[in-house]
């Protein structure tokens, strides 16, 4: 895997990986940015996001399980000092749909977690990465 950034303006920057699909990266403007695009540390958030999605809405499609919607809202806290990496993360997962079971789906999940979800993976070595679920919850948004 391969990535290229380019210097925009500021502390504005591009980058590209082998998908060849550009994101804009910027510092917070209390950081000294302009706020033009998603920090650094939000993308490494994200990812850990879209990894554990891909993988559990993939397992549950391959047990034939119909997810009419899905979400996963991170939160997630650093340190304060230098470097500030991500201490703790936390991941809700809600699910609707009609046939899921909470057995399948903490399966599904806990298998990214351990298993199949590099981005959590490598930051679990130095966050301490929590997770819970809801089932077609009352709450649809």
């Amino acid at each position: 895997m391969n990535a290229h950034i380019k210097y925009v303006d500021g502390l504005t920057f591009v980058g590209k990986g082998d998908s060849n699909h550009w994101v804009t990266m910027d510092a917070s403007p209390k950081a000294g940015g302009s706020g033009a695009g998603t920090s650094p540390m939000e993308l490494l958030l994200l990812s850990v996001g879209g990894c554990t999605a891909v993988d559990v809405i993939n397992m549950l499609k391959k047990r034939k399980k119909q997810v009419d919607k899905f979400d996963v809202e991170l939160s997630a806290k650093r340190a304060d000092t230098h470097p500030k990496v991500y201490t703790e993360i936390h991941l809700t997962y809600k699910f609707w749909g009609k046939d899921l079971t909470e057995k399948e789906v903490r399966r599904a999940i806990d298998l990214s977690k351990s298993k199949y979800c590099s981005a959590s993976i490598m930051l679990g070595k130095t966050a301490r990465i929590t997770y819970d679920f809801f089932i077609n919850p009352e709450n649809s948004g």
